[in-house]
């Protein structure tokens, strides 16, 4: 959970003002804050939910020049932030790939599955979770709305649609908002001792990409064993299915990735490769708010899915229960995401710039 700017439809991370950054701070640490106490309520271990903070790594002199933009970004907005050098990236990683970094302490850790798994574990006490159970239809009749699924229906005055990019198939936001997938590889189970400390340093770890464009890498520990789980390469895709082709080809461009930041380690196999769904707006604002009567958005989070969605989720619940706040009444001013071309032009002209900005990202992916 990301507390800084992380704007990816720029090609640098903070593209705001002063003030639009500072803004976008306090409401993504807010979020945070909501999930740090979700986290303490539930019990959940240091494993799922560590706020360490984050590193944007460079490994090239252009990444270090986005750290050092970054930077400045940061010190005008009064934040701090460490930069480090190529030996501190060292001791840290294990590898000579890295010049240098910057971190800022904000950031949570969390390991995902754990977390969903304890959140919906300490809210069933008080709420009921319906699984396996996918939304078919929603209709609204005489003031109550209606989600049918293959395994019953549920019935309720207002309705909060979390889905993201999804929100598309309920017929709203259509035109608005870009489709995208990232690619990410994660390797088997290596001795954490010897050669794995040796080739990859300490412990944990996570580390993003001075360049949007670039490699995100984390490193996981548990019972005397490591992992290293690597993500890079973006498609736009109007389709929600993936060939096992494509898959197989990206796992060839991460396994490049990884052993040229970690030569040792060119025999550990990749166990799993994978593709999530993201949702951007060109002009990097959520699809939010009342959209019919009784039913509310929460959705595009713009790549920032563990801090905006959780953010958008608040202020949705405050807007429907007829609540306010500051952070929600600055949500409201945001404009309608903008218009993206019609296809086939927005596929071709959006992979067009995905491929230059891979390109020039070079050695940071």
């Amino acid at each position: 959970m990301i507390d800084v700017p992380h704007n990816l439809s720029s090609g640098e991370y903070s593209s705001g003002s002063v003030d639009d950054t500072r803004v976008e701070m306090a409401q993504n640490r807010s979020a945070i804050a909501f999930a740090t106490q979700i986290a303490a309520d539930y019990g959940m271990s240091r494993e799922t939910f560590d706020p360490s903070g984050k590193i944007n790594a460079a490994a090239t002199e252009r990444g270090m020049k986005l750290n050092a933009d970054f930077g400045q970004s940061l010190r005008s907005a009064g934040e701090n932030h460490t930069f480090l050098d190529a030996s501190q990236m060292r001791d840290i990683t294990g590898t000579d790939f890295y010049l240098g970094g910057i971190y800022t302490p904000g950031a949570v850790l969390i390991q995902p599955a754990d977390y969903i798994r304890g959140l919906a574990a300490g809210l069933s006490r008080s709420v009921d979770i319906f699984e396996r159970s996918p939304v078919t239809s929603l209709k609204r009749e005489n003031g109550t709305w209606t989600a049918a699924s293959p395994r019953g229906n549920v019935t309720a005055p207002k309705v909060i649609l979390g889905v993201n990019g999804h929100i598309n198939d309920f017929g709203h936001f259509n035109d608005r908002l870009m489709h995208f997938y990232g690619y990410a590889s994660m390797t088997a189970p290596f001795p954490a001792q010897g050669l794995g400390r040796e080739a990859s340093g300490q412990d944990r770890w996570a580390i993003l990409p001075a360049d949007p464009m670039g490699a995100t890498v984390r490193k996981i520990t548990s019972n005397g064993h490591s992992r290293i789980a690597l993500r890079t390469k973006w498609t736009y895709d109007t389709t929600l299915e993936l060939t096992e082709q494509r898959l197989q080809k990206m796992a060839k461009v991460h396994r490049a990735s990884l052993e040229k930041r970690f030569p040792a380690l060119k025999d550990v196999p990749f166990e799993h490769c994978w593709a999530g769904r993201v949702c951007l707006s060109l002009n990097h604002v959520p699809a939010f708010g009342e959209i019919e009567e009784g039913l509310f958005s929460a959705c595009c989070e713009n790549g920032l899915g563990t801090v905006k969605s959780t953010l958008a989720g608040m202020l949705a619940a405050e807007l429907a229960t007829g609540n306010t706040s500051k952070h929600l009444e600055e949500f409201k001013s945001n404009p309608t995401p903008s218009r993206i071309p019609p296809e086939p032009f927005a596929w071709l002209g959006i992979n067009a710039v995905i491929k230059w900005q891979e390109l020039r990202a070079g050695r940071e992916g």
